[in-house]
């Protein structure tokens, strides 16, 4: 198996669960994270405690960009399955650095797709894309305002956003438009080419194994800005903007059911649906009660650009799919897991 981004979130996750279950996996990360939020964002840590952990898995430190290195690489192994992780994540740092974001987002996507129709066609290849696919149209449904949350405010989104939600004619960022090039490449290989891959458009995808920035990864920073006494700023919407969110574990479960049993060309919501759905003033109010401290925090007037006010995941397409698929963390275990790896890290420190 190959697993790009392998020492990110997701890939990490899925570096150690294969590895448990005797796979052979190969990580392919160049810590790029590093380069794109400075040493927030440094995954090092996680490189090497996957090399201390994982008895059968090879780093691999190369750019997904450098298509020759990526063929080589697959040419070698051959791999029953790709994972594809690696990414430029964040819609605001795209902007500074377009030519980045789109060769690492589509042509290191397509790199890795051709790799794999070349060297393994018929493994299954499942891609984490992003509900930033959908730019801001959510931002078009009718919405009700709470005292700590906006909410939607039709019969017809009650379980969130579906699958065939609109994704052109909106504002996406110039990151949402990369990844939207590369999910509709992904598509294209899976119907084209009859490739199994699939396309998981993930919400806020979460954990503790997360190097959060405050550019990527809000609920890891947010912890960790309150661990180190950082300042942290509320983009708009009065920090009543609403995420679900899912654990990278979750995440690994739903990768498992397709990988069982594949399709061609799949395309599928993933996120902790309404249930693990939570506004930024929510966030901050539980992580004080869990801490017993005070978030330093300010309101910038300024919200993100193509940024979501409310979006949750309508898990039904998945659901009905895959029906033994479950998600076994709500979302009191995921910030009760954020809270003992913050807060008792900063204590023993």
């Amino acid at each position: 198996m190959i697993v790009t981004g392998s020492a990110g979130l997701i890939g990490s996750e899925a570096v150690r669960h294969y590895d448990r279950q005797g796979w052979n996996v190969i990580g392919i990360d160049n810590n790029m994270r590093r380069v794109f939020f400075g040493s927030d964002g440094d995954t090092a840590w996680q490189r090497d405690r996957l090399q201390r952990d994982c008895s059968a898995y090879r780093h691999a430190s190369i750019d997904i960009r450098d298509r020759r290195a990526i063929f080589d690489l697959f040419a070698e192994i051959r791999p029953d399955a790709v994972v594809h992780c690696a990414a430029q994540p964040s819609h605001d740092l795209a902007a500074t650095i377009p030519f980045d974001d789109f060769e690492v987002n589509a042509v290191g996507t397509l790199n890795l797709l051709e790799a794999t129709r070349r060297y393994a066609a018929e493994a299954p290849f499942i891609f984490t894309s992003t509900n930033k696919v959908y730019g801001d149209g959510p931002n078009g449904i009718p919405l009700v305002e709470h005292d700590t949350r906006y909410d939607f405010d039709v019969p017809y989104h009650a379980e969130g956003i579906a699958e065939n939600f609109p994704i052109d004619q909106t504002k996406h960022s110039l990151f949402g438009a990369s990844k939207v090039a590369a999910d509709v490449m992904v598509q294209e290989y899976g119907r084209y080419f009859d490739m199994n891959t699939v396309c998981f458009r993930g919400g806020c995808l979460t954990g503790a194994g997360h190097s959060g920035a405050q550019l990527h990864g809000y609920l890891s920073y947010i912890f960790k800005a309150a661990a180190e006494d950082r300042p942290y700023t509320i983009f708009g919407y009065k920090g009543k903007q609403v995420r679900d969110q899912i654990h990278s574990k979750d995440v690994i479960s739903a990768f498992d059911a397709f990988i069982a049993a594949p399709r061609a060309g799949a395309v599928y919501n993933l996120g902790g649906g309404k249930a693990n759905s939570v506004s930024i003033l929510e966030s901050i109010d539980r992580i004080g009660q869990l801490s017993g401290r005070t978030l330093t925090w300010t309101l910038s007037d300024h919200n993100r650009i193509g940024d979501h006010i409310v979006y949750y995941t309508d898990l039904t397409r998945f659901r009905s799919d895959y029906p033994d698929w479950r998600l076994t963390m709500s979302i009191n275990d995921i910030f009760d897991e954020f809270a003992r790896v913050s807060f008792s890290s900063r204590s023993a420190a």
